[in-house]
């Protein structure tokens, strides 16, 4: 045991696990792999474990690298254990021990230090997905099943969303209030590239409801993947760029559609010690980020059109477990016209998406799907709601899964209120 070990496993914290076991119904890799290895608290014990010296670095792996990072334990902990900083300082440690080839070394990379950070290359890869779906590329590769060898690719295929060209974002206005309510727009990476249409709804949603929406250029990746993957310092300075980017304006808020990158955004403040500058600075920018379904829920939503489907509601982990918004979309849900809200059973369970754990961990993150398509099937409802890209992704992967694409559709809720309200894209 070493003194630099303990700190950097966040040792400390681990003691206030009194393994109770409140937290095995909450975590669904614990329910599909029936191993306490694979529950919060088990986790906690190795890391606990390794900081002591009795196992190895390497003995904590399996466990970490299977957990989803969903964060169900944490709010129903009765003692409140600050789980998801155990689990990061673990990923971290297990990062920093871990002996890198050539070809992993080099996709880190090109992801995390390229492809996310550059809006121009996030943009060819948009077209390049747009090209793909309207030249019928897709439908011949998806008819003839050409990915059939390579199951996991051959399902997220099918799965994709339909790509609108992403717009590129021009200079900002001045930075002078012009409205009562004034708005800060993130639109994230992934969600630029795969659901542009969704961010264009939330802007005319919003800018139709009495508030003024800017889009900022400077907006960087929010830092989400290279946080989960153990890259603290490249996370650090990406949450400096979004912090210097939005504070130069008035905003009320800085509203984001993407519950994972809410999250993360949320949580800029633990990147930077206590009492220092960039820590104040970071507290007053997450003072300000709200997700789309809280500006919604504020706004009086001028809905003319009935949606007449049995629907139910796939919450984000990060949304619910991180941002602690957990009534907001149900209001807005329940407010629209001809719309049947259904209770999904175990809704806030995960569904296995966690960022890119469906392409890492592809037979473990289809086991947890399909506890939650057994609950969708019992529902049967028409409209599945979703609140973030991954978990859209991944219950639309579901559904193809089950046969269910003709009976079932999914949607993100700003498509679904916007539908209702009328407003289309520009």
């Amino acid at each position: 045991m070493t003194e630099q070990l303990i700190e950097k496993l966040d040792y400390q914290a681990t003691f206030d696990c009194v393994q109770c076991g409140y937290c095995l119904p909450a975590c669904p890799t614990y329910l599909a792999f029936k191993k306490e290895k694979h529950s919060p608290r088990g986790r906690i014990n190795l890391v606990q474990m390794a900081a002591e010296g009795k196992i190895d670095i390497e003995d904590m792996r399996e466990g970490i690298d299977l957990c989803l990072g969903c964060r169900a334990c944490e709010t129903v902990c009765p003692t409140n254990v600050r789980y998801g900083d155990i689990l990061m300082s673990a990923v971290e440690v297990l990062k920093d021990n871990k002996k890198m080839g050539l070809f992993e070394k080099g996709v880190r990379t090109a992801a995390f230090k390229v492809v996310l950070k550059n809006k121009q290359i996030l943009r060819l890869v948009n077209r390049s997905l747009y090209a793909y779906q309207v030249t019928g590329v897709k439908r011949v590769v998806n008819r003839r099943n050409l990915l059939k060898p390579m199951e996991k690719y051959r399902d997220l295929n099918k799965a994709m969303p339909e790509v609108q060209l992403s717009k590129r974002l021009k200079n900002p206005p001045n930075p002078f209030r012009k409205s009562a309510i004034q708005v800060g727009f993130f639109q994230g990476c992934i969600m630029d590239v795969f659901f542009s249409r969704i961010n264009d709804l939330a802007f005319n949603i919003l800018n139709g409801h009495g508030m003024e929406v800017t889009n900022i250029p400077s907006q960087t990746c929010c830092g989400a993947l290279q946080h989960h993957a153990g890259e603290h310092d490249q996370t650090a300075e990406l949450a400096k760029k979004n912090i210097e980017a939005y504070e130069a304006y008035d905003f009320d808020y800085i509203v984001n559609t993407i519950g994972g990158c809410g999250a993360t955004l949320k949580e800029y403040p633990k990147l930077f010690k206590e009492g220092t500058e960039w820590h104040q600075r970071a507290l007053k920018f997450t003072a300000k980020v709200r997700d789309i379904s809280e500006l919604m829920a504020m706004a009086d939503l001028d809905f003319h059109y009935e949606i007449p489907k049995n629907a139910v509601f796939q919450p984000s982990c990060h949304l619910e477990n991180v941002q602690q918004v957990f009534e907001d979309p149900l209001k807005i849900i329940k407010r629209i016209p001809g719309l049947n809200y259904m209770e999904l059973k175990d809704k806030s369970l995960c569904c296995g998406s966690a960022g890119i754990y469906n392409i890492l961990h592809f037979e473990e993150s289809m086991q947890i799907l399909d506890m939650k398509m057994k609950n969708v099937k019992t529902a049967r409802p028409e409209l599945i709601i979703t609140s973030n890209p991954g978990c859209h992704i991944q219950m639309q992967l579901g559904v193809e899964r089950e046969g269910l694409s003709d009976v079932i559709s999914v949607k993100h809720i700003v498509e679904v209120v916007a539908e209702a309200c009328g407003i289309q894209t520009t």
